[in-house]
Parts: structure tokens; sequence; C-alpha cells
């Protein structure tokens, strides 16, 4: 939230410390989601490369237990999805229950 226009500002840094309650309430939804939406594909992309990085970092914190129950994607620099391989860079990532592949 930008304070002086009072609107919505994904660009914004609080540097609050609460980027682990966040990825958590992301990952709460997609699972609240993928219940509602089993055939779902959940997109996610950082508004700017370091939130890219700290997705990807998130992802790769948490893969083990992710991978229970979605399969995980990144998308190369070359505009191709592969499965997410833990250090690698990636532009984008995708999920989607593991029965949908």
């Amino acid at each position: 939230m930008n304070e002086k226009t009072n609107e919505i500002d994904d660009l914004s840094v609080t540097n609050n410390g609460d980027s682990e309650k966040v990825l958590s309430t992301v990952v709460s939804t997609i699972f609240a989601f993928t219940q509602k939406y089993p055939n779902a594909v959940i997109v996610a992309i950082g508004s700017t490369e370091v939130r890219t990085r700290l997705y990807r970092m998130g992802i790769s914190k948490h893969l083990k237990e992710i991978k229970l129950y979605f399969a995980v994607f990144g998308l190369t620099e070359l505009g191709e999805w592969e499965r997410f391989i833990t250090g690698k860079n990636y532009e984008a990532f995708f999920v989607t229950k593991k029965e949908n592949i």
C-alpha cells in the first residue's frame, strides 16, 4: 500500500520482516483454491527480479513438502517450462496438483 496515495502498490517495500508470513498465506490460498478448482494451474511471477528470487528461495526451502501435493515448474530464460530445480534462476513459476500431470 502506498501510504501517500492510499493505493495498492506492488512495488512498495516495507522491510517489516513479514515475507515468510506472506508466503505462508500464499501457500494456504493455493491449497484452498486447488481444493475448489483441482485442475487449476497457478502461475506466480514477482513484480521485480528480487521478488521473483524471493519466490524461488521460498519454493526451494519448502520443495520437499510442496512436492507431496504439487508439481512445480519454472520458466527458463529461454521461455521453456521445466520441472523446478533448486538453485536455478527462473522468470516465473507454476504449480498444479500432482494428479493433474
